[in-house]
Protein backbone atom coordinates (compact mmCIF):
# COMPACT_ATOMS: atom_id res chain seq x y z
CA UNK A 1 0.00 0.00 0.00
CA UNK A 2 1.40 3.45 -1.16
CA UNK A 3 2.52 5.53 1.80
CA UNK A 4 1.97 9.41 1.91
CA UNK A 5 4.58 10.42 4.28
CA UNK A 6 6.45 13.43 2.83
CA UNK A 7 4.35 14.67 0.31
CA UNK A 8 2.18 17.46 2.03
CA UNK A 9 5.86 19.96 2.86
CA UNK A 10 9.16 18.52 1.92
CA UNK A 11 11.49 17.47 5.13
CA UNK A 12 13.01 20.44 7.23
CA UNK A 13 11.23 23.06 5.17
CA UNK A 14 13.17 22.72 1.98
CA UNK A 15 11.46 23.34 -1.58
CA UNK A 16 10.63 20.58 -3.99
CA UNK A 17 13.14 19.66 -6.06
CA UNK A 18 11.31 19.10 -9.88
CA UNK A 19 14.57 17.83 -11.34
CA UNK A 20 15.51 14.61 -13.22
CA UNK A 21 17.18 14.10 -9.78
CA UNK A 22 18.52 15.10 -6.93
CA UNK A 23 15.07 15.02 -5.76
CA UNK A 24 13.35 15.72 -3.07
CA UNK A 25 13.58 12.36 -0.65
CA UNK A 26 11.61 11.45 2.07
CA UNK A 27 12.58 12.10 5.71
CA UNK A 28 13.47 8.44 6.76
CA UNK A 29 15.77 8.45 3.71
CA UNK A 30 17.36 11.44 5.30
CA UNK A 31 17.66 10.45 8.54
CA UNK A 32 18.90 6.91 7.59
CA UNK A 33 22.51 8.64 6.93
CA UNK A 34 22.75 9.47 10.54
CA UNK A 35 24.86 7.23 11.72
CA UNK A 36 28.65 6.27 10.90
CA UNK A 37 29.45 2.76 9.28
CA UNK A 38 32.75 0.91 8.62
CA UNK A 39 33.05 -0.27 4.90
CA UNK A 40 34.76 -3.34 6.18
CA UNK A 41 32.01 -4.13 8.66
CA UNK A 42 30.47 -7.31 8.63
CA UNK A 43 27.17 -5.02 8.79
CA UNK A 44 27.50 -2.74 6.36
CA UNK A 45 29.01 -5.98 3.99
CA UNK A 46 25.40 -7.13 4.73
CA UNK A 47 23.89 -4.07 3.49
CA UNK A 48 25.56 -4.09 0.38
CA UNK A 49 24.24 -7.58 -0.13
CA UNK A 50 20.91 -6.72 0.79
CA UNK A 51 20.69 -3.64 -1.74
CA UNK A 52 22.35 -5.94 -4.75
CA UNK A 53 19.56 -8.78 -4.07
CA UNK A 54 16.39 -5.99 -4.03
CA UNK A 55 17.83 -4.15 -7.29
CA UNK A 56 18.04 -7.35 -8.90
CA UNK A 57 14.79 -8.20 -8.08
CA UNK A 58 13.04 -5.41 -10.19
CA UNK A 59 14.73 -7.13 -13.08
CA UNK A 60 12.64 -9.96 -12.66
CA UNK A 61 15.53 -12.10 -13.01
CA UNK A 62 14.41 -15.11 -11.80
CA UNK A 63 16.94 -17.28 -13.72
CA UNK A 64 20.08 -15.72 -12.10
CA UNK A 65 21.96 -14.98 -15.11
CA UNK A 66 22.40 -11.72 -14.04
CA UNK A 67 24.11 -9.56 -11.16
CA UNK A 68 24.57 -6.12 -9.89
CA UNK A 69 27.72 -4.15 -9.61
CA UNK A 70 27.03 -0.58 -7.46
CA UNK A 71 29.99 2.17 -9.01
CA UNK A 72 30.99 4.62 -6.75
CA UNK A 73 29.99 8.14 -8.39
CA UNK A 74 27.17 9.78 -10.23
CA UNK A 75 25.64 8.40 -13.12
CA UNK A 76 27.92 9.05 -15.82
CA UNK A 77 30.36 7.33 -13.66
CA UNK A 78 28.40 4.24 -14.46
CA UNK A 79 27.82 4.79 -18.24
CA UNK A 80 31.00 5.10 -19.03
CA UNK A 81 32.38 2.28 -16.55
CA UNK A 82 29.85 0.25 -18.71
CA UNK A 83 30.89 1.16 -22.23
CA UNK A 84 34.53 0.50 -21.26
CA UNK A 85 34.11 -3.17 -19.35
CA UNK A 86 31.49 -4.73 -22.20
CA UNK A 87 32.92 -3.24 -25.46
CA UNK A 88 35.78 -5.30 -26.29
CA UNK A 89 39.03 -2.60 -27.33
CA UNK A 90 38.16 -4.15 -30.78
CA UNK A 91 34.30 -3.18 -31.02
CA UNK A 92 31.95 -0.74 -31.94
CA UNK A 93 29.10 1.26 -30.99
CA UNK A 94 25.92 2.51 -32.41
CA UNK A 95 24.72 5.39 -30.02
CA UNK A 96 20.83 6.13 -30.32
CA UNK A 97 20.85 9.96 -29.12
CA UNK A 98 17.91 12.59 -28.96
CA UNK A 99 19.42 14.96 -26.47
CA UNK A 100 22.20 15.87 -24.84
CA UNK A 101 22.64 11.96 -22.38
CA UNK A 102 22.94 10.26 -25.84
CA UNK A 103 25.30 12.80 -26.77
CA UNK A 104 27.44 12.24 -23.76
CA UNK A 105 27.57 8.42 -24.65
CA UNK A 106 29.24 9.26 -27.63
CA UNK A 107 31.68 11.83 -26.27
CA UNK A 108 32.41 9.01 -23.53
CA UNK A 109 33.53 6.45 -26.67
CA UNK A 110 35.85 9.38 -28.12
CA UNK A 111 37.56 9.76 -24.50
CA UNK A 112 38.29 5.89 -24.27
CA UNK A 113 39.31 5.81 -27.95
CA UNK A 114 37.27 3.58 -29.32
CA UNK A 115 35.06 3.33 -32.75
CA UNK A 116 31.27 4.04 -32.60
CA UNK A 117 28.84 5.63 -34.73
CA UNK A 118 25.99 7.94 -34.05
CA UNK A 119 22.14 7.93 -34.71
CA UNK A 120 21.11 11.64 -33.74
CA UNK A 121 17.46 12.71 -33.77
CA UNK A 122 17.64 16.09 -32.11
CA UNK A 123 15.33 16.58 -29.13
CA UNK A 124 11.88 15.90 -30.60
CA UNK A 125 11.62 12.37 -31.81
CA UNK A 126 13.06 8.96 -30.62
CA UNK A 127 15.32 6.53 -32.57
CA UNK A 128 13.05 3.65 -34.07
CA UNK A 129 13.57 0.11 -34.73
CA UNK A 130 13.64 0.30 -38.51
CA UNK A 131 16.29 2.77 -38.15
CA UNK A 132 18.51 0.81 -36.10
CA UNK A 133 18.00 -2.20 -37.97
CA UNK A 134 19.04 -0.62 -41.47
CA UNK A 135 22.14 1.16 -39.70
CA UNK A 136 23.09 -2.21 -38.13
CA UNK A 137 22.69 -3.98 -41.94
CA UNK A 138 24.87 -1.28 -43.42
CA UNK A 139 27.74 -1.58 -41.02
CA UNK A 140 28.33 -5.25 -39.76
CA UNK A 141 31.50 -3.73 -37.93
CA UNK A 142 29.41 -2.72 -34.94
CA UNK A 143 28.76 -4.76 -31.96
CA UNK A 144 26.79 -3.13 -29.58
CA UNK A 145 24.34 -0.20 -29.30
CA UNK A 146 23.73 2.03 -26.66
CA UNK A 147 20.02 3.87 -25.69
CA UNK A 148 18.74 6.10 -23.67
CA UNK A 149 15.43 4.58 -21.63
CA UNK A 150 14.36 8.18 -21.03
CA UNK A 151 16.10 11.19 -22.32
CA UNK A 152 15.90 13.82 -19.57
CA UNK A 153 17.29 16.72 -21.76
CA UNK A 154 14.24 16.73 -23.55
CA UNK A 155 11.65 14.10 -21.76
CA UNK A 156 11.32 11.35 -24.27
CA UNK A 157 10.35 7.83 -23.27
CA UNK A 158 12.70 6.61 -25.57
CA UNK A 159 11.15 2.56 -27.21
CA UNK A 160 13.42 0.69 -25.61
CA UNK A 161 11.84 -2.77 -26.38
CA UNK A 162 11.47 -1.79 -29.73
CA UNK A 163 15.09 -0.96 -30.38
CA UNK A 164 15.88 -3.99 -28.42
CA UNK A 165 14.45 -6.62 -30.95
CA UNK A 166 16.04 -4.72 -33.73
CA UNK A 167 19.02 -5.33 -32.14
CA UNK A 168 19.15 -8.77 -31.63
CA UNK A 169 17.90 -9.88 -34.96
CA UNK A 170 21.23 -8.50 -36.45
CA UNK A 171 22.82 -10.32 -34.07
CA UNK A 172 24.08 -7.62 -32.19
CA UNK A 173 24.39 -6.66 -27.80
CA UNK A 174 21.94 -3.71 -26.39
CA UNK A 175 23.06 -1.72 -23.56
CA UNK A 176 20.48 0.70 -21.71
CA UNK A 177 21.13 3.46 -19.93
CA UNK A 178 17.91 3.61 -17.70
CA UNK A 179 19.09 6.53 -15.12
CA UNK A 180 16.35 8.03 -15.08
CA UNK A 181 13.69 5.58 -15.49
CA UNK A 182 14.71 2.31 -13.44
CA UNK A 183 12.54 1.65 -10.96
CA UNK A 184 9.58 3.35 -12.33
CA UNK A 185 9.38 2.34 -15.86
CA UNK A 186 9.74 -1.97 -16.31
CA UNK A 187 12.68 -3.37 -17.78
CA UNK A 188 12.35 -6.72 -17.13
CA UNK A 189 15.01 -8.91 -19.08
CA UNK A 190 12.10 -11.36 -19.75
CA UNK A 191 10.12 -8.98 -22.00
CA UNK A 192 13.31 -6.68 -22.91
CA UNK A 193 16.80 -8.37 -23.72
CA UNK A 194 19.59 -6.20 -23.04
CA UNK A 195 23.38 -7.11 -22.10
CA UNK A 196 23.65 -4.18 -19.15
CA UNK A 197 21.74 -1.65 -17.55
CA UNK A 198 22.56 1.44 -15.87
CA UNK A 199 21.31 3.72 -13.19
CA UNK A 200 21.82 5.62 -9.69
CA UNK A 201 20.52 5.99 -6.64
CA UNK A 202 19.00 9.43 -7.06
CA UNK A 203 16.53 8.80 -9.38
CA UNK A 204 13.27 6.85 -9.39
CA UNK A 205 14.46 4.87 -6.12
CA UNK A 206 14.40 8.49 -4.46
CA UNK A 207 17.42 7.98 -3.03
CA UNK A 208 20.62 10.41 -2.61
CA UNK A 209 23.26 11.22 -4.60
CA UNK A 210 26.74 8.95 -4.51
CA UNK A 211 26.94 5.83 -6.68
CA UNK A 212 25.23 4.00 -9.58
CA UNK A 213 24.84 0.92 -10.50
CA UNK A 214 25.74 -1.73 -12.84
CA UNK A 215 23.38 -4.80 -13.95
CA UNK A 216 24.54 -7.05 -16.35
CA UNK A 217 24.74 -10.74 -17.32
CA UNK A 218 27.22 -12.75 -15.79
CA UNK A 219 28.36 -14.35 -18.93
CA UNK A 220 29.37 -10.13 -19.80
CA UNK A 221 30.59 -9.83 -16.41
CA UNK A 222 33.03 -12.76 -16.80
CA UNK A 223 33.70 -11.80 -20.26
CA UNK A 224 34.42 -8.05 -19.21
CA UNK A 225 37.65 -9.70 -17.33
CA UNK A 226 41.10 -6.79 -18.05
CA UNK A 227 39.25 -4.93 -21.02
CA UNK A 228 38.67 -1.56 -19.43
CA UNK A 229 40.23 1.44 -20.04
CA UNK A 230 40.62 2.49 -15.97
CA UNK A 231 41.29 1.13 -12.69
CA UNK A 232 38.42 2.83 -10.75
CA UNK A 233 35.22 2.22 -13.10
CA UNK A 234 36.35 -1.65 -14.30
CA UNK A 235 32.93 -3.00 -13.75
CA UNK A 236 34.72 -6.85 -13.76
CA UNK A 237 37.24 -5.96 -11.34
CA UNK A 238 34.38 -4.23 -8.40
CA UNK A 239 32.10 -7.58 -9.61
CA UNK A 240 35.12 -10.09 -8.47
CA UNK A 241 36.11 -8.19 -5.76
CA UNK A 242 32.25 -8.35 -4.18
CA UNK A 243 31.88 -11.64 -5.04
CA UNK A 244 35.13 -12.72 -3.37
CA UNK A 245 34.69 -10.35 -0.32
CA UNK A 246 31.66 -8.85 -0.03
CA UNK A 247 33.32 -5.20 0.19
CA UNK A 248 33.73 -2.35 -2.45
CA UNK A 249 37.09 -2.12 -3.95
CA UNK A 250 37.71 1.39 -2.70
CA UNK A 251 36.00 3.31 -0.36
CA UNK A 252 31.53 3.40 -0.37
CA UNK A 253 29.42 6.01 -0.05
CA UNK A 254 28.43 4.45 3.34
CA UNK A 255 25.70 6.73 4.06
CA UNK A 256 24.08 6.84 0.62
CA UNK A 257 23.88 3.25 0.98
CA UNK A 258 22.23 3.44 4.08
CA UNK A 259 19.99 5.87 2.78
CA UNK A 260 19.02 3.62 -0.51
CA UNK A 261 18.34 0.87 1.46
CA UNK A 262 15.81 3.06 3.06
CA UNK A 263 14.37 4.74 -0.29
CA UNK A 264 14.03 0.60 -1.47
CA UNK A 265 12.00 -0.66 1.40
CA UNK A 266 10.06 2.44 0.88
CA UNK A 267 9.57 1.27 -3.04
CA UNK A 268 8.34 -2.06 -2.40
CA UNK A 269 5.92 -0.70 0.05
CA UNK A 270 4.33 1.44 -2.24
CA UNK A 271 3.78 -1.30 -4.58
CA UNK A 272 7.40 -1.70 -6.44
CA UNK A 273 8.26 -0.79 -10.03
CA UNK A 274 4.13 -0.61 -11.40
CA UNK A 275 2.83 1.70 -8.42
CA UNK A 276 5.77 3.95 -8.45
CA UNK A 277 5.33 4.77 -12.30
CA UNK A 278 1.67 5.37 -11.60
CA UNK A 279 2.29 7.83 -8.94
CA UNK A 280 4.94 9.65 -11.45
CA UNK A 281 2.06 9.40 -14.27
CA UNK A 282 -0.40 10.80 -12.18
CA UNK A 283 1.69 13.55 -11.58
CA UNK A 284 2.73 14.35 -14.64
CA UNK A 285 -1.14 13.87 -16.33
CA UNK A 286 -2.24 16.39 -13.43
CA UNK A 287 0.38 18.78 -13.78
CA UNK A 288 0.65 18.88 -18.03
CA UNK A 289 -3.07 19.69 -18.07
CA UNK A 290 -2.54 22.43 -15.68
CA UNK A 291 0.28 23.96 -17.35
CA UNK A 292 -1.46 23.81 -20.69
CA UNK A 293 -4.66 25.98 -18.92
CA UNK A 294 -1.79 28.41 -17.99
CA UNK A 295 -0.94 28.40 -21.82
CA UNK A 296 2.33 26.46 -21.55
CA UNK A 297 2.88 24.18 -24.69
CA UNK A 298 5.02 21.03 -24.11
CA UNK A 299 7.83 20.34 -26.40
CA UNK A 300 6.87 16.75 -27.03
CA UNK A 301 3.56 15.62 -28.59
CA UNK A 302 1.48 13.71 -26.51
CA UNK A 303 2.71 10.23 -27.78
CA UNK A 304 6.43 10.66 -26.59
CA UNK A 305 5.83 12.46 -22.75
CA UNK A 306 7.47 10.72 -20.34
CA UNK A 307 6.41 10.50 -16.70
CA UNK A 308 9.75 11.48 -15.79
CA UNK A 309 10.37 14.87 -16.56
CA UNK A 310 8.41 17.33 -18.95
CA UNK A 311 9.91 20.14 -21.32
CA UNK A 312 7.64 22.99 -21.75
CA UNK A 313 8.38 26.14 -24.37
CA UNK A 314 9.40 29.31 -23.09
CA UNK A 315 6.50 31.97 -23.48
CA UNK A 316 6.83 34.38 -26.49
CA UNK A 317 5.64 37.18 -23.93
CA UNK A 318 8.51 40.38 -23.80
CA UNK A 319 7.63 39.70 -19.92
CA UNK A 320 9.42 36.43 -19.72
CA UNK A 321 12.43 35.73 -18.19
CA UNK A 322 13.33 32.34 -17.05
CA UNK A 323 15.60 33.39 -14.57
CA UNK A 324 12.88 35.65 -12.73
CA UNK A 325 10.06 32.54 -13.06
CA UNK A 326 13.00 30.42 -11.63
CA UNK A 327 13.06 32.70 -8.93
CA UNK A 328 9.60 32.85 -8.23
CA UNK A 329 9.21 29.41 -8.40
CA UNK A 330 11.66 28.78 -6.14
CA UNK A 331 9.91 32.09 -3.21
CA UNK A 332 7.04 29.33 -3.61
CA UNK A 333 8.52 26.31 -2.28
CA UNK A 334 9.73 24.74 -6.38
CA UNK A 335 12.80 23.95 -7.93
CA UNK A 336 12.54 24.02 -11.56
CA UNK A 337 14.57 23.17 -14.37
CA UNK A 338 16.74 24.85 -17.28
CA UNK A 339 16.47 23.80 -20.26
CA UNK A 340 19.04 22.17 -22.39
CA UNK A 341 17.99 22.43 -26.04
CA UNK A 342 19.79 23.79 -28.65
CA UNK A 343 17.66 25.12 -30.95
CA UNK A 344 14.48 26.96 -28.66
CA UNK A 345 14.41 28.11 -25.41
CA UNK A 346 12.78 25.81 -22.61
CA UNK A 347 12.43 24.88 -19.02
CA UNK A 348 11.60 21.63 -17.68
CA UNK A 349 9.55 20.03 -14.56
CA UNK A 350 10.48 16.73 -13.06
CA UNK A 351 7.69 14.44 -11.95
CA UNK A 352 10.11 12.00 -10.04
CA UNK A 353 10.60 12.24 -6.27
CA UNK A 354 8.59 12.28 -2.82
CA UNK A 355 5.58 14.19 -4.24
CA UNK A 356 2.29 13.30 -5.42
CA UNK A 357 -0.56 14.73 -7.58
CA UNK A 358 -1.70 17.49 -4.62
CA UNK A 359 1.54 18.61 -4.77
CA UNK A 360 1.62 19.20 -8.68
CA UNK A 361 -1.38 21.02 -8.63
CA UNK A 362 0.57 23.44 -5.98
CA UNK A 363 2.91 23.68 -8.33
CA UNK A 364 0.48 25.05 -11.20
CA UNK A 365 -0.83 27.48 -8.67
CA UNK A 366 2.75 28.49 -7.89
CA UNK A 367 3.40 29.02 -11.64
CA UNK A 368 -0.09 30.89 -12.38
CA UNK A 369 1.35 33.29 -9.46
CA UNK A 370 4.50 33.53 -10.65
CA UNK A 371 3.19 34.81 -14.42
CA UNK A 372 0.76 36.83 -12.59
CA UNK A 373 4.11 38.87 -10.88
CA UNK A 374 5.74 38.65 -14.06
CA UNK A 375 3.00 40.28 -16.05
CA UNK A 376 2.86 37.93 -18.79
CA UNK A 377 -0.92 37.60 -19.74
CA UNK A 378 0.19 34.25 -22.53
CA UNK A 379 2.61 31.84 -21.80
CA UNK A 380 2.01 30.97 -25.37
CA UNK A 381 5.62 29.48 -27.07
CA UNK A 382 6.54 31.21 -30.26
CA UNK A 383 5.17 30.42 -33.47
CA UNK A 384 8.40 29.42 -34.68
CA UNK A 385 8.80 26.93 -31.60
CA UNK A 386 5.21 24.85 -32.60
CA UNK A 387 5.79 25.13 -36.28
CA UNK A 388 9.02 23.49 -35.80
CA UNK A 389 7.58 20.70 -33.52
CA UNK A 390 4.97 19.78 -35.96
CA UNK A 391 7.39 19.62 -38.80
CA UNK A 392 9.53 17.46 -37.28
CA UNK A 393 6.85 15.08 -35.64
CA UNK A 394 5.49 14.76 -38.64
Amino acid sequence: MATTEGFDSPALGEPYLLTPGPLTTSFAVKQAMLRDWGSWDGDFRAMTADLRRRLLALTGDAKAEFDCVPIQGSGTFCVEAMLGSFVPRDGKVLVLANGAYGLRAAQIMQYLGRAHTLIDKGDYLPPRGEEVAAALDADPAITHVIAIHCETSSGILNPVAEISRAVYASGRKLLVDSMSAFGAIPLDVNEIRYEAMVSSANKCIEGVPGFGFVIARKSELEAAKGRSHSLSLDVHAQWATMEKTGQWRFTPPTHVVAAFLEALRAHEAEGGVAARGARYLKNRDVMVAGMRQLGFETLLSERWLSPIIVTFFCPAHANFSFQRFYELMKDKGFVIYPGKLTVVESFRIGCIGRMNEDVMRRVVEAARQSLSQMDVSDAAPPRAALDERAKLAA
